[in-house]
C-alpha cells in the first residue's frame, strides 16, 4: 500500500467512525511514516481538527519539533486554506494531493468561498476590527524582541 492509499484508508476510517468528513493525511520522512490522521471535527467538536492539522500535530509531537521541512505530506483531498496554512507554517515542502477541491465540493465540502474571500482585495468577508488595544498588544511583541531564549519560527 502506498502513502496516498494509506491517506485514503485513514479518511475511510474517520468517516466510518463518524469522527468527521472523509479526509485523511499521512506525513512521511525519508520514506518512513511519521504520522497518519483523519478528520475528527465531529468527534472533538473542534472545527480545526482536519486531517492535515491532526497529522501535523502528531508528527511535530513525535519528532519534537515544529519544523517539518524534511517531511512530505499526503492529503486525500486538496487542503482547505487553514490546512494549507498549517502545512506552510510546518515548512513541509512537498504536498501530494488525492482528490481535487471540486471533488470535495461535489459532496458538500466547498472551500471555494474561503479561497474567494482571501483573493478579494487580499482580505476576507470576515468583519475585522483593527487596532483594538494595539499599544497593549505591542508591549508583548516588544518584549518578544528582547527575550533572550526565544525560538524564532
Amino acid at each position: 500500500m502506498n502513502f496516498m492509499q494509506l491517506a485514503a484508508r485513514e479518511a475511510l476510517l474517520g468517516m466510518n467512525s463518524n469522527h468527521g468528513g472523509p479526509f485523511g493525511a499521512v506525513i512521511v520522512k525519508k520514506g518512513k511514516i511519521i504520522a497518519k490522521a483523519h478528520n475528527t471535527v465531529l468527534k472533538t467538536k473542534d472545527p480545526s481538527a482536519h486531517a492535515e492539522v491532526n497529522a501535523i500535530r502528531k508528527a511535530s509531537k513525535k519528532l519534537k519539533t515544529f519544523d517539518l521541512s524534511d517531511c512530505e505530506i499526503y492529503a486525500s483531498c486538496q487542503p482547505c486554506p487553514m490546512c494549507l496554512g498549517a502545512i506552510m507554517w510546518a515548512r513541509i515542502p512537498v504536498l501530494y494531493i488525492g482528490c481535487t477541491s471540486a471533488d470535495a465540493a461535489s459532496i458538500g465540502f466547498d472551500d471555494k468561498k474561503f479561497y474567494d474571500d482571501f483573493k478579494k482585495n487580499g482580505g476576507s468577508s470576515l468583519k475585522s476590527i483593527s487596532d483594538v488595544d494595539r499599544e497593549e498588544c505591542l508591549k508583548v511583541m516588544k518584549k518578544w524582541l528582547s527575550k533572550k531564549d526565544k525560538v524564532p519560527y
